[in-house]
């Protein structure tokens, strides 16, 4: 049976039982139509403890409950029944027109208001997420052993000395890029010696961090996104919960300090190999001396050219560490989301660096640095 029926005095006392699921729905139906409603004016639904209620179990109630208000019947439900039955059939009377049909012409306001509330809650998520972290960096200050010192060499070694020869080979050519482009353009108007600083002070003030900080991005924003995520599929994360280890102590902060520490270093090493080729270009283009390149580029370089590009690059290295790490702990399910959401943290990342870069570029503008 799926329900006990009783009566009294022209109140019937439905109480549901039993498994009221997809697959039990015609007999539920037809025992529901040989209800005797002549002499009752009221039904009251209750539950039974061994209730089992599915959606379609519950659209076939509330269908019944719609023929018996309209027949006359109130519908009532006892003090004591569980708030899921009176919850789900409420909400499908309230919610009908959604499920069945809704409006058209309110389908796109509804879609702005959906994502209005999913960017709200991602806001709110990411704001918890780097609460968390700057909680826990905080203690690692009174208690340095929190930081993890070993993992963050390790992460030291993988995000930057593995690194150093594709920045190095970036830096050289975009270098070279520049001073033959400017060498190209300067030489007709006989100024071939402001190749010097073009070359000098847009690989020291922008072009070094900027590059290392994309190549960073891609190469170590998606590694750990896949890390974390990978980890996050295997339920790893989940057995360093249930052993009270916090994941963000061990697996998010080593990966941030070993960024901010790696990112400035990278980005030396490609200012120098910057500044080195556009030397070779201008000696062999324009058959400069060397002397006189490092000559110019020493007259060139002002007080704060060289540090503007280091001040940034701690900024570049927090952001990307924390795109890829946040994206990581986002991913639930399936190896599909694990690559969409790699993908997001590298576009993200990269996203934020230059966003950072151009705030960066107006604040020195200001201060006149």
């Amino acid at each position: 049976m799926f329900y006990r029926a009783t009566l009294r005095e022209g109140s019937l006392q439905l109480t549901l039982e039993g498994d009221w699921l997809a697959g039990e729905l015609g007999q539920i139906e037809a025992s529901l139509y040989d209800l005797t409603l002549s002499s009752c004016s009221t039904i009251e639904i209750g539950t039974a403890p061994d209730l089992r209620l599915e959606l379609s179990g519950a659209w076939l109630l509330y269908d019944f409950i719609e023929r018996w208000r309209t027949q006359g019947i109130s519908i009532s439900y006892p003090q004591g029944v569980p708030p899921t039955l009176q919850l789900v059939t409420e909400t499908l009377s309230a919610n009908r027109s959604d499920f069945i049909e809704p409006e058209k012409n309110f389908r796109p306001v509804t879609e702005i208001g959906r994502n209005v509330v999913d960017q709200g809650r991602a806001v709110r998520a990411g704001l918890a997420f780097v609460g968390e972290l700057l909680s826990r960096f905080t203690r690692g200050l009174f208690s340095p052993r929190h930081w993890r010192p070993t993992s963050i060499v390790r992460h030291v070694y993988d995000t930057g000395i593995t690194a150093v020869p594709i920045v190095s080979l970036i830096a050289f050519l975009i270098s070279v890029i520049i001073a033959y482009m400017g060498a190209q353009q300067l030489r007709q108007f006989g100024a071939d010696i402001f190749v010097v600083d073009l070359v000098t002070v847009g690989v020291l003030r922008e072009l070094g961090v900027l590059l290392t900080a994309i190549i960073v991005a891609g190469r170590s924003g998606s590694a750990f996104a896949a890390e974390i995520g990978a980890m996050k599929l295997n339920q790893e994360i989940d057995a360093l919960d249930a052993t009270g280890v916090q994941p963000i102590e061990v697996l998010i902060l080593p990966r941030l300090i070993g960024l901010i520490i790696a990112l400035p270093l990278l980005t030396v090493i490609a200012d120098v190999v910057g500044v080195l080729g556009g030397a070779l270009l201008c000696h062999l283009l324009l058959d400069m001396p060397l002397v006189q390149y490092f000559q110019r580029a020493e007259e060139s370089i002002a007080a704060w050219t060289f540090w503007v590009g280091i001040i940034k690059a701690p900024v570049f290295a927090v952001l990307i560490a924390m795109a890829g790490t946040y994206r990581g702990l986002q991913v639930r399910g399936s190896s599909r989301e694990l690559g969409r959401l790699t993908t997001v943290a590298v576009v993200q990342a990269i996203f934020l660096v230059i966003l950072a870069d151009a705030l960066f570029a107006v604040l020195f503008m200001e201060i006149g640095i």
